[in-house]
């Protein structure tokens, strides 16, 4: 441990055992929620581009500008919960808070007033967006920050994050099937049911629900662990101090790595958000009930995802685990566009087309499952690695630091499918697109979203926390708090003695 590290080191109420599944089960239900804000908020573009008729342009500057400033947010979060002391904990009280303003802005969101011209259409997109994404920063920043406390265990970390991933999927696939396979049912009027703009609104109102409900249940279910987890002692530092604290938490290389590989992630992942809707449905041709099958497949591979995410991490390690299955997911995801581009993938419409690209996309989303899970729970080993060289414990600032990075890319990249759709000159409310302009799109798009997964993938490459550098971390770190305890020991001992003679004098 650095010699220069202050010494203000918490304990446990308890020493933390061994999960058991009722509470991995209930801790990753929560991600329920966060499955379906990300998968339905991906939709925003499509929704008031070709529902509401909005300019893609004015869309992607309004959601890019709503993760810009979420992003700034998600820090100031994580700290509000590593710093709040409550009989509740630091965690819980927030997760509870979050509930009812997270219904209220997602159905705002999505029922903007007839009537409006394109600045009020803007501005109801904004105001609503922005306010959803914070909401929802309330429960998810510190319901990441508890997966490190609830688990220090190198593996069953993994494990246990596999279970949120899992959640998480489940949350988003659900969700955005529902649409597919029931509310955006085709009618003579809409053969594809998705740019019905009756459906939405049950849509939408479902998947609210669904995240209140997940919650709730989530911080419910994983209250009788707050005695369990860790309770830094009260600090009353001046703000100088305090950022300080904050630079020397962040100054970690693992981290700089994380959030580099985050950065660059999340540009691609942000232009793939915010066109995956336009490719199924123009350049695969797919109606609501094939891109329903698309989604459907994901479904399914989340469990097989946190099962390989599991073994795989267990028999190569994280990094090597996350590096592979990273770039073969990029290869199954991008090669069939590709193919296609080239003449070499099944025709829209014939006997093997469908069947040929759910199979390729259920092995991609069993592998890129897989990847999220391994790569969350690197994160989550940085926690014990700052503390190591700081000893300062901040799960929120550091998983909230990783979602900033992602957010402000993702926000960036929010720009650039509505930079895309404007290039190749793609119609609003589309009910036909020129086959040269869905071409067009089609490569426009893909070496752009290749390039930057790859730059993310090969960054891992610098990441130096293995499972023997973990184990000396929380070594050192139990040796700090048993210094620290024993000194608070002797410190009480010396007072009750110098009390002693006063007593008796007395």
């Amino acid at each position: 441990m650095d010699a220069k590290a202050p010494q203000a080191h918490a304990q446990h109420a308890s020493p933390p055992d061994r999960l058991t599944f009722r509470t991995k089960f209930l801790y990753g239900f929560g991600s329920i929620s966060f499955g379906v804000h990300v998968s339905v908020l991906s939709l925003l573009l499509f929704f008031y581009n070709q529902v509401v008729g909005l300019s893609a342009n004015l869309v992607s500057l309004a959601l890019a500008a709503t993760l810009v400033i979420d992003a700034a947010w998600d820090p100031i979060v994580g700290q509000i919960s590593d710093r709040l002391r409550t009989p509740w904990g630091r965690r819980h009280p927030l997760m509870y808070l979050s509930a009812l303003p997270v219904a209220l802005t997602m159905i705002g969101l999505w029922r903007p007033p007839a009537g409006l011209d394109e600045i009020g259409q803007t501005a109801w997109l904004f105001v609503f967006c922005l306010a959803a994404r914070l909401v929802i920063s309330l429960y998810e920043v510190p319901s990441q920050a508890l997966a490190p406390e609830l688990s220090p265990d190198y593996h069953e970390r993994t494990g246990l994050l596999g279970y949120r991933w899992v959640f998480f999927t489940l949350g988003g696939a659900a969700a955005t099937m529902m649409g597919y396979f029931i509310f955006f049912r085709p009618t003579a009027q809409y053969p594809q049911g998705q740019l019905n703009p009756a459906a939405w609104g049950p849509m939408t109102l479902t998947a609210t629900a669904m995240m209140f409900v997940s919650i709730l249940v989530s911080a419910a279910g994983t209250h009788d662990r707050i005695p369990s987890l860790h309770r830094p002692p009260e600090r009353k530092q001046p703000f100088g101090e305090m950022m300080r604290d904050v630079l020397a938490t962040l100054k970690n290389w693992n981290l700089g790595v994380a959030l580099t590989a985050s950065l660059l992630g999340g540009i691609g992942y942000g232009m793939y958000l915010g066109l995956a809707l336009y490719i199924d449905t123009f350049f695969w041709g797919l109606n609501a009930s094939g891109v329903g099958l698309l989604q459907l497949a994901n479904l399914l591979a989340v469990f097989p995802g946190a099962f390989v995410a599991t073994a795989l991490s267990r028999r190569f390690g994280k990094k090597a685990t996350c590096i592979g299955i990273f770039m073969t997911s990029m290869v199954l995801l991008q090669g069939p566009i590709l193919a296609r581009l080239l003449g070499a993938f099944p025709d829209n419409g014939t006997a093997a087309f469908l069947p040929t690209l759910i199979g390729i996309r259920f092995v991609w989303a069993i592998l890129n499952n897989a990847a999220y899970i391994v790569v969350t729970s690197m994160v989550a080993d940085i926690t014990e690695d700052a503390q190591a060289k700081t000893g300062l414990r901040a799960e929120g600032l550091l998983m909230a630091s990783n979602a900033f990075i992602l957010k402000v890319t993702s926000g960036f990249s929010a720009l650039l499918p509505g930079v895309m759709l404007s290039f190749v000159h793609f119609p609003a409310k589309a009910t036909a697109v020129p086959p040269e302009v869905v071409r067009h799109l089609a490569w426009v798009y893909l070496p752009a979203t290749t390039s930057v997964s790859v730059l993310s993938i090969c960054t891992w490459l610098l990441y130096r926390i293995d499972e023997k550098t973990h184990q000396a971390n929380l070594a050192s770190v139990r040796e700090a708090q048993q210094a620290v305890a024993v000194a608070q020991a002797e410190s009480r001992a010396e007072a009750e003695g110098e009390a002693a003679p006063i007593q008796a004098l007395g």
